[in-house]
């Protein structure tokens, strides 16, 4: 069985980087310095095309993130693998979605709320995911060290996102966190 990809979201603190790095992480969303051969994704929600053009000017980003309302055309015009966040409402489809931005590297499901593009601290029905569909998204929404295995185990997802469910306060990351995290993933799939 393949192991699940993990992606910490939200690192703004040097120490943060280099522990999410030794922890195990696959890929990383930051504001801090990177190490050779971990994935830089930069994340965007509703952004003006020309100001992701600045930041890809000044940020040698690998991969984009879109965590908005936009559109599959929208998400091509960069020139960059990315991938396409889509909060789960209640009626949301994640076969459609899946169909929708097919061209994309990744499809991650997230929890859905209608004040916030992410990082809610609250799951989704995971059931809403089709198995078929499952071993190919990004699961994320609600993750922290105590409920990841369950969900490595129960969807059996291509990766998973965490931000806030690693952390010690807003912005910055706790190690132990981010190695116990680590660890329900091995857990996960080992159960799995």
């Amino acid at each position: 069985m393949p192991r699940t990809r993990v992606k910490i979201c939200g690192l703004t603190r040097g120490q943060d980087l280099a522990a999410a790095v030794a922890a195990g992480a696959d890929a990383i969303g930051l504001v801090a310095a990177l190490p050779p051969f971990v994935t830089s994704v930069g994340l965007f929600v509703d952004a003006e095309p020309d100001f992701v053009r600045s930041v890809l000017a000044r940020v040698p980003l690998a991969a984009l993130q879109f965590h908005g309302d936009e559109p599959p055309a929208y998400c091509d015009a960069f020139h960059r693998p990315w991938i396409k966040a889509v909060r789960m409402r209640p009626e949301t489809d994640p076969r459609a979605s899946a169909r929708q931005y097919g061209k994309g590297c990744g499809l991650l499901l997230d929890t859905y709320d209608p004040a916030t593009a992410g990082g809610t601290g609250r799951r989704f029905d995971w059931d809403r995911v089709p198995a078929w569909l499952a071993p190919e998204i990004i699961l994320a929404g609600g993750l922290n060290p105590d409920n990841v295995a369950e969900a490595v185990r129960r969807v059996g997802p291509y990766a998973l996102d965490v931000s806030g469910g690693v952390e010690a306060a807003p912005g910055v990351k706790d190690r132990a966190r981010m190695e116990a995290f680590l660890q329900g993933v091995k857990d996960g799939d080992a159960s799995g």
